[in-house]
């Protein structure tokens, strides 16, 4: 885990506590730090990669745009002047304000408050990692448009998803049955498919449809999806219409492309 340890540019004596506190985030716990080692290797090779793609927009503004448990800004504490996480889920941002609160250079907000001239064009890197596969179309297509009125124009955009649909999905849901059968994490809690299901979308087939539910939020019930009939390639496209895509990459196998990876991600600059 070396790797992924935190800067810690806050002194010599502070890089235990802010790797305690990296542990003790939700979203941590059952990413990098899962008893599964397949989970664990994939999760991990993802954020690393996030680090290393921030590392353009290094002494500037990072904004993570679903920031979750602030994992990501942990990672890459002291590698920016001013990091802002945001979160629509009040929840969340209540208790990376508390966990996360006094360490130098962290901002949280909640999404709704990234408006205003004051918010406009200002962050050098913006990050948007396992998000938009929860969005219903509507909403995927208002945040794409949120994030190209936030970034820089001399910024970058990173935006990552998990790729659902192809090849991967089959070893995706193999390795999630045994972590639920091992009672590993919430994987007991996973969206399962029918048989015609998991056929259809390992041969790529569009029109699974959606895994649906209602998210409470603070301004009211919001809908919202699970990754179940989530396809990429239709977020490629509404990328491309918004952003220049730079870079696609893949994890954590890489050059294997779509067919046996966990991650699709777009590196992009605003049109």
């Amino acid at each position: 885990m070396a790797s992924l340890c935190p800067t810690a540019a806050v002194g010599d004596g502070a890089t235990r506590g802010v790797s305690d506190r990296l542990a003790s985030g939700e979203y941590a716990r059952k990413q990098i730090y899962c008893p599964s080692r397949v989970v664990a290797w994939s999760h991990r090779s993802r954020f690393r990669l996030a680090a290393r793609l921030a590392t353009g927009g290094a002494g500037g503004r990072l904004l993570d745009y679903g920031c979750g448990d602030g994992t990501f800004m942990l990672l890459t504490l002291g590698m920016f002047a001013e990091a802002v996480g945001a979160d629509l889920d009040s929840a969340k941002f209540a208790e990376c304000r508390r966990r996360l609160g006094g360490l130098p250079g962290l901002t949280f907000l909640r999404t709704a408050d990234l408006v205003g001239p004051r918010q406009r064009r200002i962050y050098d890197v913006v990050t948007c990692m396992e998000v938009l596969e929860h969005c219903v179309d509507a909403e995927r297509v208002r945040v794409l448009e949120h994030l190209h009125g936030l970034v820089a124009a001399r910024g970058r955009v990173v935006i990552s998803v998990p790729i659902e649909i192809g090849p991967a999905l089959a070893g995706k849901q193999l390795f999630r049955a045994l972590a639920a059968w091992q009672g590993q994490g919430d994987y007991r809690h996973r969206e399962t498919y029918s048989p015609r299901e998991l056929m259809n979308a390992t041969f790529g087939r569009p029109g699974l449809a959606r895994a649906r539910y209602e998210l409470r939020t603070a301004s009211g019930p919001m809908a919202a999806c699970g990754h179940k009939g989530f396809d990429w390639r239709i977020l490629q496209k509404e990328i491309m219409a918004r952003f220049a895509v730079e870079r696609r990459l893949f994890t954590p196998l890489g050059r294997l492309g779509p067919l046996l990876n966990s991650q699709v991600w777009f590196v992009c600059v605003p049109r």
